[in-house]
């Protein structure tokens, strides 16, 4: 069977969709954590994604739901730690932990020590379709829901006062983001793996903001580089038979510093 009949194929399908919504809402979502200064988030909600998805398979639970309830609640927990702990301790702690505690498990548990693998692999192409149908509502809702609050969430970073001055409550959009960018850094951590799903917050984010004239240009050139390098990367990891997110997180890397 050749390369072109392969990539359609339903082996093959399934995962390429199953990776593409997160593909173009991860640099999105990105951007806005790199607007906020919280572009460790990122790192951090992915290993504690794959902490909670290794506890719950010793548990004998779903990994998927164990590691999108553990990063859930790092999200809800997300403004207590920041308030005690300034300049990105508290991200980089949770980063910590949850590595700490995923590297244990995979080290103490033989089930886990699979799974552990394919999560910082980034082993895409055993998704199913039970991920597709997972991952595609959430990728479209999540994009929605940056959408509704990309104005509230400007304000709140270049004009804090805005909402004091209207006597209005920022909180909701705030934790309401916070639940939005773990959830989606759980679920990019079952499909992509730890450092693919980072790799494709990070690095289209770092490009545009380089470049980009206007915040509209940054959302639309990054989701643009992540669907490019995603496609790229899908494609030539299959073609040499290597672990998907290696492949993506070097391409975006070679991208960056040719146009940075």
């Amino acid at each position: 069977m050749g390369n072109e009949a392969m990539f359609w194929s339903d082996l093959f399908l399934t995962p390429f969709l199953t990776g593409l919504g997160l593909a173009l809402t991860l640099p999105v979502l990105g951007c806005f954590l790199r607007l906020r200064d919280e572009w460790l988030a990122a790192l951090a909600y992915a290993q504690v994604a794959a902490a909670g998805a290794l506890l719950a398979l010793v548990l004998g639970l779903m990994p998927a739901l164990g590691g999108m309830l553990a990063a859930g609640l790092a999200g809800l927990g997300k403004p207590l730690f920041s308030r005690r702990l300034a300049g990105g301790a508290a991200f980089a702690l949770l980063m910590l932990a949850g590595w700490a505690i995923a590297v244990l498990l995979a080290a103490n548990q033989p089930l886990a020590e699979r799974l552990g693998h394919a999560l910082f692999d980034g082993q895409l192409y055993f998704a199913d379709a039970q991920q597709l149908w997972l991952t595609a509502p959430w990728s479209a809702f999540a994009c929605a829901s940056l959408f509704v609050m990309s104005r509230h969430l400007l304000l709140a970073r270049v004009y804090p006062d805005h909402f004091r001055a209207r006597h209005l409550r920022s909180w909701p959009v705030v934790i309401g983001f916070d639940l939005i960018a773990a959830l989606t850094l759980a679920l990019a951590t079952m499909t992509m793996g730890v450092m693919g799903g980072f790799a494709l917050v990070f690095v289209p984010a770092w490009i545009v903001f380089r470049r980009a004239g206007n915040w509209r240009y940054s959302i639309v050139i990054s989701g643009a580089i992540g669907a490019l390098a995603y496609l790229l990367a899908f494609q030539l990891a299959l073609w040499l038979d290597q672990p998907f997110g290696p492949i993506l997180a070097l391409l975006l890397i070679i991208t960056g510093l040719v146009i940075a």
